[in-house]
């Protein structure tokens, strides 16, 4: 076996691990293993909410970089909540913190967040004093992806398969749409449409108002990423090795490009080029609108957390923690820094300076001009 080859399968195992992992955990329990979670963070204003690996929603003020508040995701006085939902058995106890992967969504005077131990919080956003939950009793299949709001509604996948709608301001369902399989993805929305993607290998356009299925295209592999609207474009990644570009109005294909293992992260755009990161190693730049490839730029390391752009550059994070910066003028890749932290989420930025969630509990903080490695920002909760 060529070396390359060795590399590939490495890093093929390493997220199979990862992902098998998970699944136990959530879906029968595993001693000894136990989700953590990778969420990103969320700015409004001068603040940023983020879901910390205690299972608190913790807002920080980015004027000062001083904690505002840290809410704990509440969860019921019985056996089986360290973050697997009992309807599926459970391990632990109640006492531990509740995993999050999505990252919080901020909308008026509410913050919103899904656990991994299956429920939906609603919180003020000044004070994270609680809102709502949902479902008020009992509770769901643990949420992955993240949650999605427009005009005035919430939109959700569950691990139970199921996308639903709710009413942002109560809880309420307003509707479900089931697929063939786990839902991992965070949804996208556009123009009144929901675009969002299935373990059951395919990627689904649902219209908003009542969640009628209004195309669905197929690939090999299931779909974690979230899509990416660009120019009446839908642009997403599976696990077969494909990013693909669909037609947003019927969902037929445009062009697909294979790179050498799976596209987990949501990929960016920028004056009419994809860059995407994979689990290769390689960020693949590519045109929007034919998929000719522009350049493949090698960081030596798996990339699994979303992108941002700043100042016409766009940012990616390796998964051993390694800060690259693509110039996309050149599209060639300069390395910023070195946080020598495990990376899975995905990538927050304002004005100048990039913010990461890793595993020690805290924000690490790179200025992406200067590349330059602020302290940190510790999200632990102080109660």
């Amino acid at each position: 076996m060529s070396s390359k080859r060795k590399w590939t399968v490495g890093r093929i195992t390493l997220l199979a691990v990862m992902i098998i992992a998970a699944g136990m955990a959530a879906f029968g329990c595993v001693s000894g293993v136990t989700p953590v979670g990778w969420s990103g963070g969320a700015v409004s204003d001068n603040t940023i909410y983020v879901g910390s690996r205690e299972g608190r929603l913790v807002t920080l003020n980015l004027a000062d970089d001083s904690r505002r508040w840290s809410e704990r995701l509440k969860v019921a006085a019985q056996p089986g909540l360290f973050g697997c939902a009992p309807a599926m058995g459970g391990c632990g106890t109640a006492s531990s913190g509740v995993a999050i992967y999505g990252t919080p969504v901020v909308s008026g005077e509410l913050a919103y967040i899904a656990g991994y131990n299956g429920k939906i919080y609603a919180y003020n956003a000044g004070t994270l004093g609680a809102r709502w939950v949902y479902p008020r009793e009992g509770y769901l299949q643990p949420f992955v992806g993240g949650l999605v709001i427009d005009g005035g509604r919430l939109y959700v996948g569950c691990s139970d398969g199921k996308v639903m709608a709710m009413d942002a301001a109560t809880g309420d369902k307003l509707w479900e749409f089931t697929t063939g399989d786990k839902i991992w993805a965070t949804p996208v929305i556009s123009s009144g449409v929901l675009y969002i993607g299935s373990f059951d290998k395919k990627l689904y356009a649902l219209n908003t108002a009542d969640g009628s299925k209004k195309w669905e295209y197929p690939t090999e592999g299931a779909i974690m990423s979230t899509p990416l609207i660009y120019d009446n474009m839908v642009y997403f990644g599976s696990l077969d090795r494909n990013l693909y570009a669909l037609k947003a109005s019927d969902g037929s294909l445009k062009w697909k490009a294979t790179g050498e293992n799976w596209f987990w992260a949501e990929p960016a755009v920028w004056n009419g080029n994809i860059y995407a990161g994979c689990l290769d190693g390689k960020v693949y730049i590519v045109k929007a609108d034919t998929g000719a490839e522009v350049a493949a730029l090698n960081l030596n390391s798996p990339v699994a957390s979303r992108p941002v752009i700043v100042n016409q550059s766009v940012i990616f994070a390796t998964r051993k923690g390694v800060i690259y910066s693509v110039d996309t003028i050149s599209n060639q890749a300069t390395q910023l820094a070195d946080i020598k932290l495990e990376v899975d989420g995905p990538l927050t930025a304002r004005a100048d300076i990039v913010y990461i969630h890793t595993q020690d509990i805290a924000l690490q903080r790179v200025n992406a001009v200067s590349g330059a490695v602020l302290p940190p920002i510790s999200l632990k909760g102080q109660d």
